[in-house]
């Protein structure tokens, strides 16, 4: 996806961009070109660290990661990513923040997150450690190396992806699957003799799983056997192979003209999600499971606390939600949650996030993984809440810790009803049997 879904809370400061590593040093640059064939095809374990030039935290870590890979020269491969340049690779792995460093073991196509510390000293014990775990498979007979390897060989592996996740196409069933479907299809139209079919195979499926997971099934891809389906392949035109076709409902279908390498496929795929999906969902936080739910299915959450409707009325209320919708639409590749709440509805929130009582319409910006946060300080209007989306996204912004680390207390309220507010009704006495002369007395 364009951009790539950043980790944006994990650097702040901005620094001149320039190539942290260089040929002289121990770490291997890997580049999309590269990266298959230096990793995923080889049966060394590797530590890549996913990494942007001009990450705070990356250029901190990478006098550590040039030690570790002298120390480790022979024995494990230590490689980087310049994730900035290369995004398809950093979104093929669920690179979300800088650095992210991933152990490439007996799966090379499923790698583990490091989670040691990121001295020297400790990214070389880890690396030992996840040798010592390699060997141990190796010698219990669970690994048997890189699974693309097999893959390619003709074996019974995965590389990396599940073959039942690329959908068998027919004659019988393309009508039905792709041109009536609301989803987006990439389809292959194959022919099971053809070398470059047999080479883009375990691409194919890999992607197929990687895309099916990031988009939710919203973008397919498929495969036609042209040498048997010659009823679809000729409608089509289909003269070569591999020939991919990308189809959107109610439109001619288009050639697909990337590259043929799982991060250039994934990549194209995620794209296409970002053009079809509609403005994420704007809701409001009635009850904690509203939040839980946004927040945990989102990288970052948009949180606005709008005005009292007693000070806003309807008109004004909606004028701010309109401007959030704007903003969604806008923003909507990233897919973030967008939630409001009314101010004095939800205190607990408020005050976690330093806003109470005061300052209405407010935002902030919350990453709910890392228990952080960033206020909107310029004017909440499509000018301003740009600005501020816009400095997130590149990984810039002051933040804070939420509360203390742990999400705040949330009530649960009824839902707006879309009208103007109603001040409570005061009862009415009658005074009329009331004897002045008695509140004399007591006066």
């Amino acid at each position: 996806m364009k951009p790539l879904l950043l980790g944006v809370l994990g650097c702040s400061l901005v620094l001149a961009v320039q190539a942290l590593y260089s040929a002289s040093d121990d770490v291997i640059e890997l580049t999309q070109s590269n990266f298959n064939r230096e990793v995923i095809q080889s049966d060394s374990l590797w530590l890549v660290e996913f990494y942007a030039p001009w990450c705070g935290h990356c250029r901190n870590l990478a006098p550590d990661w040039k030690k570790a890979a002298t120390a480790l020269k022979g024995i494990v491969k230590v490689g980087a990513v310049d994730a900035d340049q290369h995004k398809s690779l950093g979104g093929q792995y669920g690179v979300r923040g800088f650095p992210t460093i991933k152990i490439f073991g007996a799966n090379k196509n499923k790698p583990e997150e490091y989670q040691g510390g990121r001295s020297s000293q400790a990214i070389v014990d880890g690396a030992m450690n996840a040798l010592r775990n390699l060997v141990k498979e190796r010698l219990s007979g669970r690994s048997g190396g890189s699974d693309y390897k097999q893959q390619s060989g003709g074996g019974g592996g995965s590389s990396g992806g599940n073959k039942k996740d690329v959908v068998e196409l027919t004659d019988d069933n393309f009508d039905k699957l792709v041109l009536d479907s609301d989803d987006v299809w990439l389809v292959e139209f194959f022919a099971p003799w053809c070398g470059h079919c047999k080479n883009l195979e375990p691409e194919w499926a890999a992607a197929a799983t990687a895309v099916k997971e990031q988009t939710k099934g919203k973008v397919r891809l498929g495969a036609v056997d042209a040498t048997v389906h010659q009823g679809v392949s000729s409608r089509y035109g289909i003269r070569g192979f591999p020939t991919i076709k990308i189809f959107r409902k109610g439109e001619e279908p288009e050639d697909y003209q990337g590259g043929r390498t799982r991060g250039d496929i994934i990549e194209k795929a995620l794209d296409l999600f970002s053009d079809n999906a509609p403005p994420p969902e704007l809701l409001e936080i009635l009850s904690e499971d509203v939040l839980k739910k946004t927040c945990e299915d989102s990288q970052l959450c948009i949180i606005a606390v709008l005005p009292h409707i007693l000070d806003t009325g309807a008109a004004g209320r909606n004028s701010y939600l309109d401007v959030m919708m704007k903003m969604a639409e806008k923003y909507k590749k990233k897919m973030w949650g967008w939630l409001w709440t009314e101010a004095g509805a939800q205190m607990e929130l408020e005050s976690s996030l330093g806003i109470g009582g005061f300052g209405y319409p407010a935002m902030a910006a919350i990453n709910t993984r890392k228990m952080k946060f960033a206020l909107l300080k310029g004017s909440f209007s499509e000018t301003g809440i740009h600005e501020f989306l816009r400095e997130l996204s590149v990984g810039r912004g002051s933040t804070a810790t939420l509360g203390g680390g742990v999400m705040p207390k949330l009530h649960t309220v009824e839902p707006w009803d879309g009208k103007d507010g109603q001040l409570p009704v005061e009862e009415d006495y009658d005074l009329s049997d009331v004897e002045l002369d008695d509140f004399k007395d007591e006066l």
